[in-house]
């Protein structure tokens, strides 16, 4: 990976990490990477089904060994929302790519969420939704360079966001 040549989405499920990276790549002209998506090929099964066979630590630590060999340049990465526990996997992504925590209310973020059990959240057992949020909240916006806070914003308003503060970005940081 070249010295910041990359863009990584980070925020809770639902914030829409695969789909606006899908956009924000395709305006820029970059590649686009899935961590979950690589995540699941690499073991074949989804997300749920690893975590529920070996565990939410075995999936922590799968998922901070795949983003620490990523090997890519010009690349929009979208991670998991729990990559932001591995300190190792947010260091190598922070040396190498520009950091956005696309940052969504709870409540927003409980109204997209329909599929819980199956989407493969990584949470604890008898740990709420609202707990978690609470929880990873301040470690996505320790790592981020850039937050944007798309709050209720289409997914077109939230992309023109983004790419606003990342042209800002480049004179320093931005918080939007």
């Amino acid at each position: 990976m070249t010295r910041r040549s990359n863009i990584t989405l980070i925020g809770m499920p639902g914030a829409g990490k695969s789909t606006l990276g899908i956009l924000l790549a395709k305006a820029l002209a970059k590649d686009f990477v899935d961590t979950d998506v690589l995540i699941q090929q690499r073991q074949g099964c989804t997300l749920q089904a690893y975590q529920k066979a070996h565990g939410l630590e075995a999936f922590a630590q799968l998922e901070a060994e795949v983003v620490g060999a990523l090997t890519l340049d010009n690349t929009v990465i979208s991670t998991g929302g729990s990559v932001v526990y591995s300190r190792e996997a947010m260091s190598r992504l922070a040396v190498h790519s520009v950091v956005v925590f696309i940052d969504v209310p709870l409540d927003v973020l409980q109204q997209r969420i329909h599929n819980m059990e199956s989407r493969g959240i990584v949470q604890k057992p008898g740990q709420s939704f609202e707990l978690l949020f609470q929880e990873r909240w301040p470690l996505y916006e320790a790592a981020a360079d850039i937050r944007i806070e798309a709050d209720h914003h289409a997914m077109d308003a939230v992309l023109a966001l983004m790419i606003d503060a990342l042209s800002k970005n480049h004179q320093g940081t931005a918080d939007v």
